[in-house]
């Protein structure tokens, strides 16, 4: 009987979003709705379990506690692509790797939340009139600003449909943007150094890689316009988190909606929640009842083809043997 630990299920849904009794002849599963940061006492949770499954970088699977699960034989996570998850461990430890398929338009409707929230003081206004005041920010219109796209991929391109339904000028950047696909996007190929200094709203849809990691520094926020907004619902590590902590609690940019953090959950010490000018959400860019209720049904087919000897949407190159 294979044990399957369902780990991060903040919201403790996982159980009610698939056919889990399905797989009782063949596996139990547990669910786990706190994140453990200590490796030691993941490696203590872990341990009698053959089959883990993650929510895509919630909880990082790096070597150490790969050589550290002797009975795991079964990596799932949400996502075709999981950075935090050391994919050559797992293939020298015979653990078989698979992800299931997402929907994308969760992170893009949030990206015009968080857009729409910063640049109107929606949450601002919303606490000051529960405190009884009335009008105490002023707001910013879309119509004519300029969006800037750091990334103009499936996500980048849903994002640039909507602001142009909104009327704004459309720019775009990332390290391998052609003029074609740029143009098929409607917008405009230009330089990084454009995009920031141009951009009244920036925002970021690039896949977390060692070219990405720190793209956005010190020195790039410095060429943002004072009055423009970073949106980030893509990866925390993407931008130089200390440096925007600085750059906005100076004001040196108006503000910025943020979704995504190096670290997750977000600790309380962290600067972003003493600022004034942000939106900060814990990660809410996937997570929408029609996307898990797309995800767990798959893990339920993946635990069940492994089990009878097959692999679905493996990520590693390895034929299970059990």
């Amino acid at each position: 009987m294979m044990r399957v630990a369902l780990l991060d299920d903040y919201q403790r849904v996982a159980l009610g979003l698939a056919d889990w009794q399905s797989l009782a002849s063949v596996a139990t599963v547990e669910s786990f709705p706190d994140h453990l940061f200590d490796l030691e006492a993941l490696v203590q949770r872990l341990l009698p379990f053959a089959c883990v499954v993650l929510m895509r970088e919630r909880t990082p699977f790096p070597r150490e506690l790969f050589e550290r699960l002797p009975n795991l034989r079964l990596l799932i996570t949400s996502g075709r692509r999981n950075a935090a998850i050391d994919e050559a461990a797992a293939t020298e430890r015979a653990v078989q790797v698979c992800g299931t398929d997402l929907r994308g338009m969760g992170t893009a409707e949030l990206t015009w939340g968080l857009i729409l929230a910063v640049m109107r003081g929606i949450v601002a206004e919303d606490r000051a009139l529960q405190q009884g005041r009335w009008q105490t920010t002023l707001g910013f219109e879309l119509a004519g600003k300029t969006l800037g796209l750091l990334g103009l991929g499936r996500l980048g391109s849903e994002v640039a449909r909507v602001g142009a339904a909104f009327r704004m000028n459309l720019v775009a950047w990332s390290p391998n943007l052609t003029q074609e696909r740029a143009t098929a996007a409607g917008a405009t190929l230009v330089s990084k150094g454009e995009l920031l200094a141009q951009a009244d709203v920036l925002t970021i849809h690039l896949v977390l890689s060692d070219r990405t990691r720190g793209l956005i520094g010190a020195d790039d926020l410095a060429q943002m316009k004072k009055s423009a907004f970073l949106i980030n619902t893509s990866r925390g590590p993407i931008v130089d988190e200390n440096a925007l902590a600085e750059t906005l609690r100076a004001h040196r940019i108006a503000g910025a909606g943020l979704d995504v953090f190096s670290v997750e959950p977000l600790p309380r010490s962290s600067a972003f929640f003493a600022l004034d000018n942000t939106v900060i959400t814990p990660h809410l860019g996937y997570v929408s009842t029609e996307n898990y209720a797309n995800h767990f049904p798959q893990v339920v087919e993946i635990i069940r083809a492994f089990v009878a000897g097959t692999v679905l949407k493996g990520i590693n190159k390895l034929t299970p043997t059990n």
